[in-house]
This record gives structure tokens, sequence and C-alpha cells, in this order.
């Protein structure tokens, strides 16, 4: 028994001593893993090397006199730990960060609070749109802050002690508007787009989001290498630099001198018509090259409000309307190149209604027994010209309407170009519809639809698009150019062109347009005051338009186009009482800048209206031709445009300075010389005029 117990106690020990020997192999093998797999692995030591990033920009958009409209800067988020902050100095830090972020403290004192009113111990972002000057100063105060003692160590999961402080990080770019309202809606605005933990701006509207793959940023880069104690990077022969590639600049056929001018005229003019929009444009009859393009209803783009969401739209391309009269020299100039008529074509006109078929009929607010061509233009007669659209078949008409870019996108280089709309053959094979459309109706056009199509008639035929970017370039000063997606179109002969060019010079030297007449220059134009249609009836709002050429000797010329949205002053809705004194106003802009030079030099005051009776001859398509004199019966709009006259502008054409109200700093010493600087286009002007006191 003894022998079996003890046989028992012999067999456990030598299961102990075999399960403890292979627990110390087992042991063994982990050690020898573990220091197998260090000698193996990289050591977890501060690398020799280091790296700057440099990340791209994207492009900025100038103007032609070469001053900065748009560009991006590098933003900065401020961060703090809530728990880092020593309780009894927090009001030292609230106060100090408010100081040089210019943050109201109320607003800062609110991040430190959740939503139940509790201290928030963690990460607190306490901006994330801090400009590069305000970080350089942020960084800065966090280094005094460390000194001060405000930060104390906590600890964190593991129970190591860490101090935490004010940390100052790049976190994107941001686009900046300089300039606040200039040229909105054209420059559009910017959204953000996240790469990462990295934001950067994103064209939403306007040439921004037009030329968004052109503009925006192309490749980040960097400079790598071994570094020193301090950690700053060693420049040798091992060190690797890639340059960054920005975004290509955008610079504009606009000149700021001329657009910001325009601006202000057309602001005076909404509110002395009590208008809801004027919307005007000047482009280069020969080149399309657009010089102004702007409207009174604008916008900053880097503070968008709730009531500047109407504004964001640019109406230029993006409201189609019933343009009414207007439209009348298309019609003309489509029946003169199929030789259906001459400009000495006569018509009856003398109807109180005159019938368009299917139980419509139109009428004229002037009495004329008979009108020739010329004057069914330069009179605004509807029955004059529904007869001039029956020469023409359907077809024809509307074929003649598609050359000019009506119902047709017209290539100008802005975010969204509507084509509008134009009733299709099957309707316009009907007389009613055609003479309809004839005079403006029935069809939805857009403001640089009509200045495209007028181009023509100061270009020999040839309708231009409009174009608002002259080249990109890059940063080696590389210039580039993109050819429009339309392009200009022959709309119709040179001839044809000429007469209708001929006819709207009568326009304004003897018609509604007599308000634009300017002495010394070539002007001609075409008023235009429609209903505006609401739920399928037509209301007593308007829409007035002026679209015509302003001419001199010199060789300079200029389709201008005026578009008033709603004039609700007494009268003010005709196109001669709103449109037309724009126009002239734009004139008297383009004369103060030496973009038009009359002959003679000498600016007067408009004659008053003057009406050449003429003696009719043959009527086409009548048996008979009446006797007896023609007799003209005055509207209101007539009478009250005897009495317009426009006043010569006196004053000094004010500089840029003054348009923006800079007033230099002031100096206790004697004014220096005014030194001619040229703006540079990486300065804003308001750095620039600063930059010269």
């Amino acid at each position: 028994m003894n022998k079996k117990t003890q046989n028992n106690a012999i067999h456990q020990r030598k299961n102990k001593i075999g399960i403890l020997f292979l627990l110390l192999v087992l042991l063994m093998g982990i050690f020898l893993f573990s220091v197998l797999k260090t000698i193996s692995s990289d050591r977890r030591i501060p690398s020799d090397h280091s790296t700057i990033h440099d990340r791209s920009f994207r492009g900025s958009i100038i103007s032609a006199d070469d001053y900065t409209l748009s560009n991006s800067q590098k933003t900065y988020q401020a961060v703090i730990r809530g728990a880092s902050i020593v309780p009894e100095k927090k009001a030292l830090f609230i106060k100090l960060f408010s100081i040089y972020s210019g943050i109201p403290e109320e607003k800062l004192r609110k991040k430190f609070k959740n939503r139940q009113g509790k201290e928030i111990q963690r990460n607190i972002v306490l901006s994330k749109t801090i400009n590069a000057r305000s970080a350089m100063q942020l960084k800065s105060l966090a280094y005094k802050l460390r000194k001060l003692d405000v930060f104390q160590s906590i600890k964190t999961r593991n129970g190591i002690e860490v101090m935490y402080g004010l940390d100052i990080i790049e976190n994107g770019e941001s686009r900046r508007f300089p300039l606040k309202d200039v040229l909105s809606p054209i420059l559009g605005y910017v959204g953000d787009k996240s790469d990462g933990r990295y934001t950067r701006p994103s064209g939403k509207k306007g040439i921004e989001r037009a030329y968004e793959k052109h503009i925006t940023s192309k490749k980040n880069g960097y400079f790598q290498g071994k570094r020193d104690v301090v950690g700053a990077v060693i420049h040798d022969k091992n060190s690797i630099n890639i340059q960054r590639v920005d975004g290509l600049d955008l610079h504009l056929n606009i000149p700021l001198a001329l657009q910001r001018r325009v601006e202000l005229m057309i602001d005076q003019m909404k509110l002395s018509i009590d208008a809801d929009e004027i919307i005007v444009g000047i482009m280069e009859s020969e080149t399309g090259k657009v010089l102004s393009l702007a409207s009174s209803e604008r916008y900053d783009p880097s503070h968008i409000r709730q009531k500047d969401i109407a504004a964001l739209v640019p109406k230029f391309t993006e409201y189609p309307y019933e343009a009414g009269s207007v439209l009348k020299p298309l019609t003309v100039a489509i029946a003169l190149d199929k030789n259906r008529i001459t400009p000495d074509t006569w018509f009856k006109t003398g109807y109180k209604k005159f019938d368009i078929t299917g139980g419509q009929s139109v009428s004229d607010d002037d009495y004329f027994e008979s009108l020739p061509v010329t004057d069914i233009i330069v009179h605004s007669s509807n029955i004059g010209t529904s007869q001039i659209s029956w020469k023409l078949t359907g077809q024809e008409f509307r074929e003649g309407l598609l050359k000019f870019g009506i119902a047709k996108k017209t290539g100008i280089d802005l975010s969204r170009d509507l084509p509008g709309s134009l009733k299709p053959l099957r309707l316009l094979n009907h007389k009613m519809h055609r003479a309809n459309s004839s005079f403006g109706y029935g069809m939805m056009v857009t403001f640089t639809q009509l200045m495209k199509a007028y181009s023509a008639f100061n270009n020999d035929g040839l309708a231009m698009t409009p174009r608002l970017v002259d080249y990109l370039q890059d940063a080696k000063g590389n210039h580039y150019t993109l050819e429009p997606e339309i392009g200009n179109v022959q709309a119709v002969s040179k001839k044809a062109a000429n007469q209708i060019h001929d006819i709207l010079l009568e326009v304004v030297k003897r018609g509604t347009g007599v308000a634009a007449q300017y002495p010394g220059l070539e002007v001609g134009g075409k008023t235009g005051t429609a209903h505006i249609a609401k739920k399928g009836r037509y209301v007593r709002e308007y829409h007035s338009s002026f679209y015509g050429f302003a001419n001199d000797k010199e060789g300079h010329k200029y389709t201008i186009g005026v578009l008033v949205i709603r004039a609700k002053k007494r009268y003010k809705y005709f196109a001669s009482q709103s449109a037309v004194p724009t126009f002239r106003r734009i004139t008297d802009i383009l004369v103060e800048l030496d973009y038009l030079k009359p002959e003679g030099g000498v600016e007067v005051v408009s004659p008053e209206i003057k009406v050449e009776p003429k003696s009719p001859p043959k009527i086409i398509d009548e048996p008979t031709v009446p006797k007896k004199e023609v007799v003209k019966k005055e509207t209101k709009e007539q009478v009250i445009e005897k009495k317009v006259t426009v006043k010569p502008i006196k004053k000094p054409t004010p500089s840029v300075k003054e348009l923006f109200k800079l007033e230099p700093k002031p100096d206790p010493k004697p004014a220096p010389k005014p030194v001619n600087i040229k703006p540079a286009k990486d300065k804003s002007t308001q750095e620039l005029f600063e930059d010269m006191f």
C-alpha cells in the first residue's frame, strides 16, 4: 500500500515537472519570438527626415485692368482641450483669444458648454475660418499663454500626464471676394468641398462654376529632406522639392473701372423709377468681348444672406421672358433677307383693330393710314409687323429666328445658359401665331440672346457669341484661350443687316428712342414694352427693354442692352422713360472713359422729338392708295417723351479709389506728388491704396 502511494507521488511529481518544463519552453519561445520581431521591425524613433507640405490654390479671377476680383487663401482652425485650461484663468484665455481673433467673447463662452449647459472637457473647435494673418497672431498667443501658465496637465486613459495647449491647424482653403458685391452675380459663388480633413472651394454659380475644371487647384507640392536637430529641413542634393500646380487664373474682358460705374448708375436708376431690377450689358460688336454685364441686384459672395437668394441666379442667361417689340427688327430682317420686302415697301396700317384670324386682333398706339417698313419699326407698328411676318412661311420665319440664336444657347461662358423657347412649326404655320411671335409674344428669350442677335445689326449680319473671359494664365505666365462651345453665326446677309442698322438709327432720330441720341456718335436701337404674364394672364406689369448700338468715327462699335423689370413709378414702365435713359447714361460713361469719342468732342442736351411726315407711295397688297394726308394721334408715351432731356454729366470722372470710397491714411506731412502706380493683380483694391498712402 505504501509502495503504491509512493509510486503515485512520484508520478505526480513527474507530471508537474513536465508541465513546468513545457511552460518554460513556451515562455522561452515567446521571448525569442519577441526578440526576433523587435530585431526585424523598424524601431519607433523619430525620423531623421521631414516633409513640408505646400498645398495648391484655386486660380484667381482678375479684371481687364488688373484688379483681383476673387482669389483664395489658406484657412486655419483653432482647437483647445476644455480640461486643459486652468479654471481660474479661463476668463483671461477667452478675453485674449477674442482680442486676437476678433470673435466676440460671448460667442466663445458658448463654445465651452454643451446643450445641457455643462462644461466640455474634450477638444473644442473655437473657429474654422481663421485667415493666415490671424493664425500667425494666434500661434504667438499660444506661446504667451503657456508662459502665463494658463494651461494645466491632464491625465490620459493610460495615466500619463499631458499638457495640451492652443493648437492652430491648417484645415483648408477659402475663397476671397475683396470687392464684395462688384460683378455679382457674374462671378458667382462657391461652396465647400471636403477632401478628408482639408476643405476646398467649389464653384456653384457664375464664372466660378463655368470654369471649375480650369480654375480648381491641380497638384499639391512638398519639400522633403533630412532635418537638423531643431527639425528644420536641410537643403542639399538629396532633398526633394515638388512644386505645387495651382489652378489657372482667369483674366476677364471686363474692366473694373467701367463695371463699377455702370453698377452705381443702374442703382440710381432703379431707385428713380422704382424698378425691381435693371440689367445692362456692353459688348464689342466685332469681337463679342463683354466689357460690362451688370445687375442692380447684387450680393457679397463671401456673406450670402437669406434675402440674397433671389439674386444668386444671374438673370442674364437664366431669366427667359417675352420681350415684345425688340423682336420686330428680327422679323423685318428675315423678310429683307428673303427679298420679300424692302425698307421702302408700304403697308396699310390704318386699322383701329386688325384681325389676325382666329378671332384675335391687334392694334397700334399710333394711328397711321399707311407706313413704309422703316416707319413700321420707327413707330413700332404691331399691325405692320404682322403683315410683314405673313410674307414669310412658318418655316422661313422659324428658321430665321433660329439663325439669330433664338431658342438656342448663346455660348456665353456662364454656368447656365437657358435656350428660351419658340413655338413649333405647326403653330407658326398659322397666321395668328406667326403674327403674335413677330412682335415678341408667345416666345421666350433671354437677355444675352438679344444681345447676340442685335450684334448682327452692327457687324454686317454676324451675330457674335458674348465672351466674359479673355484668357487663362498659368504660374509661368503662359496664356491659353478656350473656343466657345457655340460660335458666331451669320444671322442674315450683310445687306439686310445694314438695312436694319439704318432703320434703328431712325428709331433714335425720330422714334421712341430719341432720348438715346448723343451728338457726334452713331446711335441706334429699338424699344420694347411688354406685359408680364402671371397664371396665364397678362397683368399691368412690364418688361421694358432697349437694345441697340453706339459707334464713333474711329471704329469703336458697341452693342448695348438694357432690361428694366417692373418699373412701378408713373409712366416709367414705358421703355422710352426707363430703358432708353439708362442706355443714354451708359453712353455717357463710355464717353467719359474714352471708349467712345464723339465727333467734335462736345456733349450737349438731347433734342426734342421731331416727327417728319412722309407722303405715302403705293401700298403693297392694297388696290388703292389713300390720298388723304397721314394723321398721327400721339399717345401718352409720345407726349411725355417730348419733355425728356438728358443732361450732360459735368462733374469730373471719379477714380477707382473714389468709386469704392477708399480714404487715404491721414498724413501730417505735405502731400507728395501723385505717383502713377499700376495695380498689382495679386492685391485687392483696398490693399493697393493702403500701400500707396
